[in-house]
């Protein structure tokens, strides 16, 4: 089963959950039923968004000591990350 990571806007955390490909969650809610967590003191009805990353979130600190992409250019060589 793929994993997704949504975010939520109001209290700013990302939290990653398994589910179907169809599936889509739209509330704090709805994720944090899913993960068997407390909503904490976010409402259970404030939206969350899925985020478009592949299931994977990369932290900068995993990144090590890597230099930064030139400003205003793709992180990846050419013909790859869709630019040519």
């Amino acid at each position: 089963m793929p994993t997704y990571d949504y975010v939520c806007e109001s209290n700013g955390k990302v939290l990653e959950v398994k589910h179907g490909i169809n599936e889509s969650l739209a509330t704090w809610g709805e994720l944090c039923a899913r993960l068997g967590i407390s909503p904490g003191e976010t409402s259970e009805q404030t939206p969350v968004r899925r985020l478009i990353t592949g299931g994977g979130l990369v932290k900068s600190s995993s990144l090590g000591s890597a230099p930064p992409c030139q400003s205003g250019a793709p992180c990846c060589g050419p013909g790859t990350c869709g630019f040519k």
